[in-house]
């Protein structure tokens, strides 16, 4: 008898012990969620000390930094938004484990803003809007940050509906509309206008193009041969060398003074890193086939590599020209106010006007937004368009990326999204082409089928009658075309009216 009160004790304890176990799980499981937009709160609050000590007794200090939010917020939402473009496809490969991907997609982010960035960011800072006719009206600041209010809003609305916008092109009409709510549509410089929107229009088929010719490449020499493994260590070497050849190429181009490298040079340049690093890839393939098969599982390890440096390329080219939706306002508003002039900027042979620091935090807020919100993103990529393995996602990210440089060197701000679904949809389109037309394949199947003792004949009549084989082809799901169409279209002239009503706003409430 003594003793029952004691287990009904312990028991009544260890019940007591369990609840308060089950309310910590529930308050952590609640508390996870916040985790992210506390530390995305934190940044903002970092980048705004950043700014005020070097705008803080400048005139126009409160707006400047008030700016930087706004600035940081935007820049968080395109690397939210956008990473899964850029590194998506090496993850849904599993080339590369999810933390390794986020880690090199921030550093390239940042990378790309600071050393390529400056010719978009003129772009979108003056020459949408006239800038040097209106600087000294006042009207500037307010209307770019007017511009990166409605950009933000839209972005965050369209999110919310899982709508495919751009940040690019929401970013540009916000712009446009504050500037002719502003100073009048005789402000916007519109043969500039004309010039991005045609980028916006050929960029997409152009990545496409440029996939579908990687991916053509890839079945002629690799994968349709004989022996699969030997033409992989020939070719993929070659690859990886021209991409490095012509990714330094480009470095050398922006980072160089003005007119101080002939062109010549750079191409010299190019093509002995592309050679030195083609003769260090061949030992890495050449060890990376041992004990391959020769099988199509065999070719995805091989692409591994090759994948990896593409996405790398694809998050730098990302940052060179996406960090402009966010800094490119930002850098007219300090110019505005009177900070820029005095201060080191970024560009050489660029020409940024847009200080150091105010591109830096750019590249930063895109590498939060990265590290915060990539993974939930990262694992759609692929699933809805068409079926990506390590050859097809290498043909997307190296096209994509490549189209986003060069226009990125022509200072037109594109979309890094559209082009990079441009891009699958050029891959997913040519292997509907090629599967039904390619004498090539055509002739490898016949071989393969004589192979493995079955009759060609009965090979192709088993495919027509498996309606779930034929559907399978139809690789491409073209309902998200529209979709994709409709959010280019709509987005442009719905941030365009929502920057115009934030300025009329802002100028009845503080002007």
């Amino acid at each position: 008898m003594p003793d029952r009160p004691v287990k009904l004790t312990k028991r009544t304890l260890d019940k007591d012990l369990d609840k308060l176990t089950y309310v910590e799980d529930a308050a952590h499981h609640v508390t996870k969620r916040l985790v992210a937009p506390g530390i995305g709160l934190i940044f903002l609050g970092l980048a705004m000390i950043f700014a005020g000590i070097n705008v803080l007794n400048q005139p126009g200090a409160t707006l400047a930094i008030a700016a930087v939010a706004l600035a940081g917020y935007m820049a968080m939402n395109i690397g939210a938004k956008d990473v899964a473009n850029n590194v998506g496809a090496a993850v849904g490969a599993r080339a590369i484990t999810m933390t390794q991907a986020l880690v090199m997609a921030a550093i390239f982010e940042i990378l790309g803003a600071m050393i390529a960035g400056g010719p978009v960011i003129k772009t979108i800072s003056s020459h949408i809007i006239d800038t040097d006719r209106i600087i000294t009206s006042g009207k500037l600041a307010w209307l770019m940050m007017a511009a990166l209010l409605a950009a933000a809003l839209w972005i965050n609305f369209a999110t919310w509906l899982k709508a495919p916008v751009s940040t690019t092109h929401a970013i540009v009409g916000a712009v446009v509309g504050a500037g002719a709510a502003a100073v009048g549509p005789e402000m916007v410089n519109w043969r500039v206008m004309a010039a991005i929107s045609a980028g916006w229009v050929v960029t997409p088929f152009l990545g496409g193009t440029i996939a579908a010719g990687i991916l053509f490449f890839i079945k002629t020499f690799i994968i349709y041969r004989d022996d699969k493994i030997a033409a992989a260590k020939y070719w993929i070497p070659i690859l990886i060398g021209l991409m490095a050849g012509a990714f330094t190429a480009y470095l050398v181009l922006q980072l160089a003074p003005k007119d101080t490298v002939a062109g010549f040079s750079i191409i010299a340049i190019g093509i002995v890193v592309g050679l030195a690093i083609w003769f260090a890839a061949r030992p890495l393939v050449a060890a990376q086939s041992v004990g391959c098969e020769n099988k199509n599982s065999s070719l995805r390890k091989l692409f591994r590599l090759p994948l990896i440096c593409s996405a790398a390329l694809m998050s730098f080219a990302h940052g060179a020209n996406d960090v402009a939706n966010a800094i490119g306002p930002l850098a007219a508003i300090i110019r505005s106010v009177g900070q820029g002039s005095s201060l080191s900027v970024v560009g050489g042979a660029a020409g940024n006007t847009a200080p150091h620091w105010v591109v830096l935090i750019g590249g930063c807020g895109i590498s939060v937004g990265v590290l915060l919100y990539g993974p939930r993103l990262i694992r759609l990529v692929g699933e809805q368009i068409t079926k990506l393995n390590p050859m097809r996602a290498y043909c997307v990210a190296l096209s994509a990326a490549l189209t986003v440089i060069v226009a990125s060197w022509f200072g037109l701000p594109v979309s890094s999204t559209h082009i990079a679904i441009g891009s699958v949809f050029g891959v997913g389109f040519f292997r509907e082409w090629y599967t039904s037309h390619s004498k090539r394949r055509l002739a490898y199947m016949r071989m393969k089928a004589e192979a493995s003792s079955i009759p060609w004949g009965e090979m192709e009549e088993a495919d027509e009658r498996n309606p779930d084989e034929i559907h399978r082809r139809r690789l491409v799901r073209r309902s998200h075309f529209m979709t994709i169409i409709a959010a280019w279209a709509i987005t442009v002239p719905v941030s365009a009216m929502l920057a115009a009503t934030v300025y009329w706003a802002m100028v009845a409430l503080f002007i």
